[in-house]
């Protein structure tokens, strides 16, 4: 395998993990603004009140976007993965 061919296989991998992360990711920062803004609103300084709605609201995200996980990584292992293994 070459150089070229390794990083290129490198390069789709992290565009792959960024694809799979991002609805989690984005869940998390859109129930903590809005957390913080509530707090920041009612003057509340609670630490549970943080944790709480970001932990419910990835593992919701998760739930709905798992087809969409699954789909993406079997595609991108299907299509670079197994055909470097294979040697072809």
């Amino acid at each position: 395998m070459s150089e070229t061919v390794l990083y290129d296989v490198l390069r789709q991998g992290l565009w792959v993990a960024t694809l799979i992360a991002t609805p989690t990711l984005s869940a998390a920062l859109i129930a903590g603004v809005a957390v913080g803004l509530f707090q920041a609103l009612t003057s509340i300084q609670e630490m549970t009140l943080t944790f709480v709605p970001k932990l419910a609201a990835i593992i919701v995200v998760f739930w709905v976007s798992m087809s969409f996980m699954t789909t993406t990584l079997v595609d991108f292992f299907q299509a670079e993965i197994v055909p470097l293994i294979a040697g072809s």
